[in-house]
């Protein structure tokens, strides 16, 4: 649903379906933000932001943590680990677009 709304808002989406895709995806394609579960099937995902903080080429690039796991993945731990933002699911799809455009803005 989050493609859905983000695309309909005019921003293109790529999806990746564990951290190695998407890592090689934000080296190749430097995105303007990242929209990221925290739950992924190879690693969690607060490993994969500290693994984009450390690097130089990407460090920049803002990131959203997304979880349906408040209680394993905080508001805390997820910004102690260079997120630029939180959203626990269920995602409210009328406020997303706005926060999108917010935190690549740098807000």
């Amino acid at each position: 649903m989050v493609n859905v709304v983000l695309s309909a808002a005019g921003h293109r989406v790529r999806n990746a379906k564990a951290a190695g895709q998407a890592i090689e995806f934000i080296g190749l394609e430097q995105p303007e933000l990242i929209i990221l579960d925290l739950s992924l099937p190879d690693t969690d995902g607060l490993s994969l932001v500290r693994q984009i903080r450390s690097d130089p080429k990407v460090e920049h690039i803002p990131v959203v943590a997304v979880t349906f796991y408040p209680e394993r993945f905080t508001r805390e731990d997820a910004m102690a680990a260079g997120c630029n933002a939180y959203l626990v699911k269920p995602i409210s799809t009328r406020t997303l677009p706005e926060l999108i455009t917010q935190v690549a803005a740098g807000g």
